[in-house]
């Protein structure tokens, strides 16, 4: 979400960062936006109905006036009825070379496969999960005595340049 912040402060971005939401609101994310004057919406989805918490959601984003969804470490599925309200809007980073390994656990699942790169790729959400367009992807070494977190932590490193890079070709087509 930083990285996304503050691509979106460069000079020829053609986008800007118009809320930033989340579904924990002592999430250390709000409070770093709050601190760059971004709007934030924070709504836990306990006890409600999924339904009631996508609607809290859309509610404040269209009236935020977002245009465009960039999913940075939301870990809930969307609903088939919120990703179609707003198809082709949406894009997430996904920590691994898709297809391969959609879901979680994807850094472990690389390295017990034996692959020589692991790496983030950037696509539309669909309906299906992490089954849309490939935007743009990254590949990271696999090297020999990797861990899940090591791999982790360089995949991280480059997802922080490939995200605000893909968002802004995406979002200049």
């Amino acid at each position: 979400m930083q990285a996304l912040v503050e691509g979106s402060r460069l000079p020829d971005s053609p986008y800007s960062v118009a809320l930033v939401a989340s579904d924990k609101p002592e999430a250390a994310g709000l409070i770093w936006a709050a601190e760059q004057s971004i709007p934030t919406f924070a709504q836990s989805p306990k006890g409600m109905a999924k339904a009631d918490y996508e609607a809290a959601i859309d509610t404040a984003l269209r009236t935020a006036g977002v245009e465009a969804i960039a999913l940075a470490g939301y870990m809930r599925l969307l609903s088939d009825d919120f990703v179609a309200r707003w198809r082709g809007r949406i894009v997430n980073i996904h920590p691994s070379l898709l297809p391969l390994y959609k879901g979680l656990d994807t850094h472990q699942r690389a390295i017990e496969a034996g692959d020589s790169h692991g790496g983030c790729s950037v696509h539309i959400v669909t309906e299906e999960l992490d089954g849309g367009e490939v935007l743009g992807q990254a590949r990271v070494p696999i090297l020999p005595g990797d861990t899940p977190d090591t791999l982790a932590e360089r995949v991280l490193a480059e997802e922080h340049k490939l995200y605000p890079r893909i968002v802004a070709e995406w979002l200049s087509r």
